[in-house]
């Protein structure tokens, strides 16, 4: 699918279309145009990134495949941004991401999106609606929907806090094995957060230490925007991946915690029996010589002997703090 937006500086207007705007874009050196592709790659699409805009074969080959490292490339008169992006359902932190791709020219801003981008749309409903105002230029456009793509991952890190607390919470009043396995699917999911949003860093410290071509100089606030956003994503999905693993550690403390206080139990119990069935096992040989089994009151005294260990050891344990 191919979408296109064009601006026109000398009567300030916005007109929305197809291909066919690319030769008014062409036709009209004050001009800018964002196209905006979308699906499966095709030949002419290649063909007319190349023709048209005369991008680099390597970084349309890079903007079409289906996974790549996110990266910022400079070329003579433009720069190539790549990112992933959420995908439209992805609302929470075991998500889907698309490739997202831009080529920033001092003229043109041309999108490349694997898959249905909920930013893309944002931007161009504020287009649209003027809230994002096409005069400021493309690479403007361009830093926008970075900030929005970096808002997105945002606002999905900062559910995850709450959720984590009440994990913790549960840890201590109910732990369970339940819980052991959404900790360590919570990791996984934060594990490859952290390797996106962190080469989304440097992406953005790239951009804030050197502006690349097709930028302009004096975005520096749009940019440091953007800079801040995703570090701030990446500091977050840093800190709730440590404290996921805390969490995971402290579930296995408290486990081995119960574990221990049932094999105490278990010790005690088997502590008091020992001596007991030592006893009984003495006094149950069928020996004829022995005097204690013809002794009237042999049974009680041996029952009294046994009350009394058993007695003795319980008051043992618990002066020693056992019990």
């Amino acid at each position: 699918m191919l979408t296109t937006l064009l601006y026109r500086s000398a009567d300030a207007t916005l007109t929305e279309g197809g291909p066919e705007l690319i030769d008014a874009w062409e036709q009209d050196p004050d001009s800018w145009l964002w196209l905006d592709l979308y699906g499966e790659p095709a030949e002419p699409e290649r063909d007319l990134l190349q023709r048209r805009f005369e991008l680099h074969p390597l970084a349309i080959q890079d903007a079409q495949r289906d996974r790549h490292p996110p990266k910022i490339e400079a070329f003579e008169d433009y720069s190539f941004l790549l990112f992933k992006g959420l995908s439209a359902d992805s609302d929470d932190i075991d998500c889907a991401t698309i490739q997202l791709a831009l080529f920033v020219g001092r003229r043109f801003l041309v999108t490349r999106h694997s898959g249905p981008s909920p930013s893309i749309e944002r931007l161009r409903a504020e287009v649209r609606g003027g809230r994002a105002l096409p005069a400021k230029g493309c690479d403007a456009l361009a830093l926008r929907l970075c900030r929005l793509m970096a808002q997105r991952y945002l606002g999905m890190l900062l559910n995850v806090e709450p959720r984590l607390e009440v994990l913790e919470q549960e840890i201590v009043d109910h732990p369970r094995d339940a819980l052991l396995g959404t900790l360590v699917r919570h990791k996984g999911d934060l594990t490859r957060l952290r390797r996106t949003l962190h080469y989304h860093t440097q992406v953005a410290i790239q951009l804030r230490n050197e502006t690349p071509p097709g930028i302009r100089a004096d975005l520096e606030h749009e940019i440091n925007d953007f800079y801040e956003q995703q570090e701030r994503a990446a500091s977050l999905t840093d800190l709730y991946y440590e404290l996921a693993s805390d969490l995971i550690d402290g579930y296995i403390s408290v486990a081995s915690h119960r574990l221990s206080q049932i094999m105490r139990v278990l010790t005690i119990i088997t502590a008091i029996f020992v001596p007991l069935s030592f006893l009984a096992g003495i006094y149950g040989m069928n020996f004829d010589n022995m005097p204690e089994l013809h002794t009237r009151a042999g049974y009680f005294i041996l029952m009294g002997v046994m009350a009394g260990l058993a007695t003795g050891l319980l008051l043992l344990f618990r002066k020693k703090k056992w019990l």
